[in-house]
């Protein structure tokens, strides 16, 4: 079913805001390795600041708060439009030696690498569960897009949050995070290179 059948287009007009009857949030399931929707290339938001769009980005919190993710594009949960969550005020479980990273919902985004220095981690994600790689991404990059009212987002990052973002929106363009690995030595499941983290938390 296309995202906006799924989410009902409502008529924003007819409806005074004060009477709007908010809809429970729905926690997702998230497409894992394999299904061939997360390879497809997102198409872009053309219509911001929607009733649909923004309980969109509510069942992707909800959904990443739900499971401890450092972030959430919309293909991993089956809607193929440019649209990434990530960051959080609080240290996340999975990551608990990294820095927080702002909270952000960025539509339609452009990566500009910042200089040609590249930098290499360990790497998770929700559609990989238990897995770790180790990932080169750019060290320092530009961000720009829009947030789900089409307000820019313009900014310059570097180290865990450029990864975040960097990880983020390859999902936008069918890739998920071992298609850019080059040392498979470094490839394994979490349980065994980070014992300390709980299983749990990483599937």
């Amino acid at each position: 079913m296309p995202w906006h059948e799924t989410y009902g287009i409502l008529d924003r007009f007819s409806i005074d805001p004060s009477e709007r009857i908010e809809p429970a949030m729905t926690v997702h399931t998230i497409l894992k390795m394999g299904d061939p929707r997360l390879l497809r290339v997102a198409a872009p938001v053309e219509a911001f600041g929607t009733d649909e769009l923004h309980r969109l980005v509510s069942d992707m919190r909800e959904t990443m708060r739900v499971v401890n993710g450092a972030g959430l594009a919309a293909p991993q949960i089956g809607v193929n439009l440019q649209l990434v969550i990530f960051g959080s005020n609080e240290s996340n479980p999975r990551y608990p030696d990294r820095p927080t990273v702002p909270p952000t919902v960025l539509l339609n985004p452009v990566i500009t690498p910042l200089g040609n220095d590249e930098e290499d981690d360990w790497e998770g994600c929700l559609s990989v569960p238990g897995l770790r790689g180790w990932v080169p991404r750019w060290k320092r990059i530009r961000y720009q897009g829009f947030d789900v009212d089409g307000q820019p987002i313009d900014r310059q990052v570097e180290g865990f949050h450029a990864r975040v973002v960097q990880h983020e929106c390859d999902h936008l363009l069918g890739k998920l995070y071992p298609m850019r690995m080059r040392d498979f030595t470094k490839f394994g499941y979490t349980e065994i290179l980070f014992p300390e983290i709980e299983a749990a938390m990483d599937e």
